[in-house]
């Protein structure tokens, strides 16, 4: 299993935990499988990811094909001042540091 933004989820995945709203409120079960209108109710409850059954891997981001590791890396350079008082191998930290990383590439900001 692994985490999978928003952005990414697609109407036939899996849960492999259940999903739940900023406030704990339960919003679709485990091993659910996703339609449009659970994407859409996660839209709308602030829902940012959600782990999928059958997807492995650290980073299962998808960026278009437009999208490459340079400009990845670019984004990643142009945040990491931001990160200079933190320590960068603590988990929340490096996840912050990652979820910036994908926030700028797909924004371009």
């Amino acid at each position: 299993m692994s985490k999978i933004a928003l952005e990414n989820l697609v109407p036939g995945m899996i849960l492999a935990a259940e999903v739940r709203d900023r406030n704990g409120r339960l919003l679709l079960g485990e091993g659910a499988g996703l339609e449009a209108k659970h994407l859409f109710i996660f839209r709308t409850w602030g829902v940012v990811e959600a782990d999928i059954a059958g997807v492995e891997g650290a980073d299962t981001t998808v960026f278009p094909d437009s999208v490459t590791g340079e400009k990845i890396d670019q984004a990643k350079n142009r945040l990491l001042p931001l990160y200079c008082h933190t320590d960068l191998e603590h988990p929340v930290i490096s996840e912050l540091l990652r979820l910036a990383v994908i926030r700028e590439v797909q924004h371009g900001q």
